[in-house]
């Protein structure tokens, strides 16, 4: 008898935070629309050029750690070195690689080793030199090479003490970034009344995407099954839910991948924590907590346009362990920062950010398996409706089945990145299947990842196994 009331219990619990969710994320839709119609109508309010040719425009240091990137480095050097900008430098941090990485790097780019004033305002592991390029044409690269830190927040913050501008650009070795980023990253900088501390933008995948001497030559949405399911994940995410965060200025997370920061802000909040898992939405909280301290107004920006392409994961394996240390690095945050929730200090983070990354994030994977469990109890031990199980279910799945339709078609008709309609309608025939084959292989990686997070088993950066792009032939 009681365990038939807890069940119901439970089931009332669950119903509720799923009306809930439902209602959380049709808010955030609205929200991330007219985010995106301000974006574009205010798109051309000062044009690209005429930035570019400003006096005042401020420098850019493009910070990229590389561990045992040899598949991928020169080809994406040549990329970050061909950007659109005029005043910015390439800092790349080769972190304790063990394969050929530093050794590609002075070969095709003529690298010698210099005298380098170096000021360790953040600390790191030990940086054993910093090399530059004897031919002219590379004169913007700077290469770091450092004992290896086991975090991509020990090799940025590396790659930050190395810096000599005021802003920063912190992405991955292996993305391609278009030709425009930095302008477009740097724009909310200048035009913002409030102070810019950090801004980000779409990613997309890179992988079966054609590529020719660093340059995207041509689009292609993904061939194989786990990449095809992340360029949804990508799509929904970055168009849908970080701009709506952004226009409530409540961004607490800009990707690793590609983010553009505020460098004295992020110096004096301590820059990336070492150990951190998730390096990205730990700095940025910081960040918010730094500003909210000294009673700084301030604001984190996000662009709804797709500027970075990255290798993601192909394989189910290095999915999970990529997913692992995503999940740890959310409680880690959460735990670390604990002092924020509900402190009024902290504004709209304590009392908005926090609770939902809590509960949405956080909490989700854990209530879904508690809801497998308590769904197969009641039905040994309670006579379940299934006729409205039936109907709850297909009501929850379409309702994500139009939000993914409706980003889909959303990002090709703002952004054009496929070629064909047959790519479109691939798309959403594996968005069909998602919640079927992928999304019980997410909650899995968040479970393991909260396992070891408790049981406080040590993990690495890790080696990501690049495969390396579909190289373009002449």
């Amino acid at each position: 008898m009681i365990l038939k009331e807890l069940l119901k219990d439970y089931e009332l619990f669950v119903a509720v935070f799923s009306i809930t969710y439902i209602i959380f994320y049709i808010l955030l839709a609205i929200l991330s629309y007219f985010a995106i119609k301000k974006h574009i109508n205010a798109k051309y309010f000062i044009h690209d050029d005429v930035l570019l040719k400003s006096n005042y425009i401020p420098g850019v240091s493009v910070v990229a750690p590389a561990f045992n990137e040899g598949a991928n480095v020169v080809f994406n050097v040549k990329s970050l070195m061909s950007l659109n900008y005029p005043k910015y430098e390439v800092v790349l941090v080769n972190d304790g690689s063990t394969d050929d990485t530093l050794e590609k790097l002075i070969k095709e780019f003529e690298l010698i080793k210099i005298d380098f004033y170096y000021q360790e305002k953040i600390p790191t592991k030990t940086v054993r030199g910093h090399y530059k390029s004897t031919n002219p044409i590379y004169s913007k690269l700077l290469v770091v090479d450092k004992e290896n830190g086991k975090s991509k927040a020990d090799a940025s913050n590396a790659g930050i003490n190395s810096t000599k501008y005021p802003l920063f650009l912190c992405t991955d070795v292996d993305c391609i970034l278009k030709n425009d980023t930095i302008i477009k990253l740097a724009k909310p900088f200048i035009e913002s009344e409030r102070r810019v501390i950090a801004t980000g933008a779409g990613i997309r995948i890179s992988n079966s995407c054609e590529v020719k001497e660093g340059f995207l030559v041509k689009i292609h949405f993904p061939k194989g099954w786990y990449p095809r399911f992340q360029e949804l994940e990508y799509v929904r995410a970055f168009l849908f839910g970080r701009m709506a965060w952004s226009q409530l200025n409540s961004l607490l997370l800009v990707s690793g991948g590609l983010g553009m920061f505020d460098k004295e802000i992020a110096v004096e909040a301590g820059g990336y924590w070492h150990k951190s898992l998730g390096e990205d939405m730990e700095l940025i909280t910081r960040m918010r907590k730094y500003m909210y301290e000294k009673k700084l107004d301030f604001a984190v920006k996000y662009i709804p346009e797709s500027l970075c392409w990255t290798e993601v994961p192909a394989t189910r394996e290095i999915l999970i362990r990529q997913r692992v240390r995503w999940a740890r690095g959310l409680i880690q945050t959460l735990n670390l920062h604990k002092d924020v929730f509900f402190n009024p200090k902290y504004g709209r983070t304590a009392f908005l950010i926090f609770p939902y990354f809590f509960t949405f994030e956080f909490l989700v994977p854990i209530l879904e398996l508690i809801g497998v469990i308590v769904l197969i109890l009641s039905f040994i031990f309670l006579n379940v409706n299934y006729e409205a199980f039936l109907y709850l279910t297909l009501a929850v799945y379409f309702f994500y089945l139009n939000i993914t339709i409706i980003s889909i078609l959303l990002d090709d008709l703002l952004y054009k990145h496929y070629t064909s309609m047959k790519e479109i309608f691939i798309l959403i025939l594996t968005a069909i299947i998602e919640p079927i084959f992928y999304h019980p292989v997410n909650v899995y990686a968040s479970l393991k990842g909260y396992y070891h997070f408790f049981r406080q088993k040590e993990q690495a950066w890790g080696n990501m196994q690049r495969q390396g792009f579909n190289i373009e032939k002449k």
